[in-house]
C-alpha cells in the first residue's frame, strides 16, 4: 500500500498554530509580570499605610479586583459575556468592588480601600488614577449608548463622590470626597459640592510623572467664600448709605473659615 511521505494539510495548521502561539506566550508573560509589578508599586507610591510587597498582596482588595476585572474584561471582548459578567460578581462578593467587564481600565489603577466601589459598563478609566471607597462611575441613561463617564489620565476621586452620565473629567483633575458630579470639567480641576462647582486651577501644578494628589484637605469651599465676599459687600455699601455705620441686625462673617454666630440651641 502506498503512503505518501508529503505533510498532510493538518500538520502544517498544527505547527502554523504552535509557532505563534510561542511567540504570543513569550510576549505576553514578561508584559503579565511588569502590568504586576507596576499595580503593587502604584499601592506602594499612593498608600503611606503600605509597608511592603507581600503585603500588599495579600491584604489590598482593590489590587483583587483590577486584576479580576483584567481577566473579565478579556472575556467579554472575546464574546465571552455570560462568564464575564459571572467572574465580576465573583470578585464583587470577595472584594466589595464591582466593576463591570465591559468596562475599559487604564494602567496604573488604584483603588483604596474599595468598599462600594461602582464602575459601570461604559465607563472609561486612563492612567495613573486614584479611586476611594464609596465612588460610582454611574450612567443615567436607559439606551445602550456610552452612558457612563469618561475619566481622563492622573485624576483622583475622593471617597463616597458620584460622578454620572457620559460625561469627562479633564486630565489632572481632583473630586471632593460625596460630591456629585453631572457635568464635564476640563483638566486641572477641582470639583466640590452636591452638584459639583467645578473650580479650574490658574496654577496647575501637575508636571509629568508627578506622583498623585492626595491633598483632600485643600479644597475650595466655592459656596462659603461667594457667601463671604457678598457679605462683606453689603457691610461696604451699608456704611457708605449710612455715613459709616450699621444699621441693623449684623451679618456675620467666616474668620479664617469658622462661622460665628449667636447662642441656639441644636
Amino acid at each position: 500500500m502506498f503512503v505518501s511521505r508529503k505533510p498532510s494539510r493538518q500538520f502544517h495548521d498544527v505547527c502554523a498554530l504552535k509557532k505563534p502561539m510561542g511567540r504570543i506566550i513569550r510576549e505576553r508573560v514578561p508584559q503579565m509580570f511588569k502590568t504586576i509589578h507596576d499595580d503593587v508599586q502604584s499601592v506602594l507610591d499612593r498608600d503611606p499605610a503600605a509597608r511592603n510587597v507581600l503585603e500588599v498582596l495579600l491584604c489590598y482588595p482593590g489590587l483583587h479586583a483590577i486584576w479580576g476585572h483584567r481577566i473579565s474584561h478579556k472575556l467579554w471582548k472575546s464574546g465571552f459575556r455570560l462568564i464575564a459578567r459571572w467572574l465580576s460578581q465573583v470578585m464583587r462578593s470577595v472584594t466589595g468592588i464591582e466593576i463591570h467587564p465591559g468596562a475599559t481600565i487604564g494602567q496604573n489603577f488604584f483603588i483604596d480601600h474599595g468598599m462600594g466601589v461602582v464602575i459601570g459598563e461604559t465607563a472609561e478609566v486612563g492612567d495613573n488614577v486614584t479611586l476611594y471607597h464609596g465612588v460610582t462611575l454611574g450612567g443615567t441613561s436607559l439606551h445602550k449608548t456610552k452612558r457612563h463617564p469618561t475619566i481622563e489620565n492622573h485624576v483622583v476621586i475622593g471617597a463616597g463622590a458620584k460622578v454620572l452620565g457620559a460625561i469627562t473629567i479633564g486630565a489632572n483633575s481632583r473630586i471632593g470626597a460625596n460630591a456629585v458630579v453631572v457635568r464635564s470639567a476640563p483638566r486641572d480641576s477641582v470639583i466640590v459640592g452636591v452638584p459639583g462647582q467645578v473650580v479650574v486651577r490658574n496654577h496647575p501644578l501637575h508636571v509629568p510623572e508627578e506622583k498623585a494628589d492626595l491633598e483632600h484637605g485643600n479644597l475650595p469651599d466655592t459656596i462659603g467664600e461667594t457667601l463671604a465676599a457678598l457679605i462683606a459687600h453689603v457691610e461696604s455699601l451699608e456704611k457708605r448709605v449710612n455715613g459709616g455705620w450699621n444699621y441693623g441686625p449684623t451679618l456675620h462673617a467666616p474668620e479664617h473659615g469658622i462661622w460665628h454666630w449667636g447662642d441656639f440651641s441644636i
